[in-house]
């Protein structure tokens, strides 16, 4: 699908959904915006937990932005003229902060959700490659990055398991 109109401030801007989906800028970035996005979920989970909000209550909070974040996707890559254009990482961003919500809170834990998110997120393995192929839209821009959450969280379980 060719993009209809390339994303800059002005189109960030223009809608507060597109300002949402480019992680209020950080999917702009001109190499790997996914990471960008992913990246941008350390100091906000930070500040949550600043916040007084405990892992649990982050998770719980997970569920909103997940459901904010169909119609979210789903108008800004109307407006882009492509479905899962790359700038979008409101997906990274909830995914992560739902990885994080499990990790150890050091930087080891983090370190280690970051990278089990990422690595799940850029290879796709199945069935995450089979969803992000076959759902569309704002919930498919969603809900693939789920999926390489709950498989980040499961391999990041069996890790601190084995090594505490």
């Amino acid at each position: 699908m060719t993009i209809l109109r390339k994303p800059d401030w002005a189109f960030l801007c223009a809608h507060p959904a597109h300002f949402l989906a480019f992680g209020f800028g950080a999917g702009l970035a001109p190499k790997a915006p996914g990471t960008w996005g992913t990246l941008l979920a350390l100091p906000l989970y930070a500040l949550l937990l600043a916040l007084g909000l405990s892992g649990v209550q982050i998770a719980w909070l997970c569920l909103p932005l997940f459901l904010v974040g169909i119609p979210i996707c789903g108008l800004t890559g109307r407006a882009l003229g492509v479905s899962d254009h790359g700038g979008i990482v409101w997906d990274e961003i909830v995914a992560m902060l739902l990885v994080l919500a499990f990790a150890p809170a050091t930087p080891a834990g983090w370190l280690l959700a970051f990278v089990l998110f990422r690595l799940f997120d850029i290879v796709k393995p199945w069935p995450i490659r089979w969803f992000d192929r076959r759902i569309h839209g704002g919930f498919g821009v969603m809900f693939d990055d789920l999926i390489a959450a709950l498989f980040a969280m499961a391999v990041q379980a069996l890790v601190w398991r084995f090594l505490l």
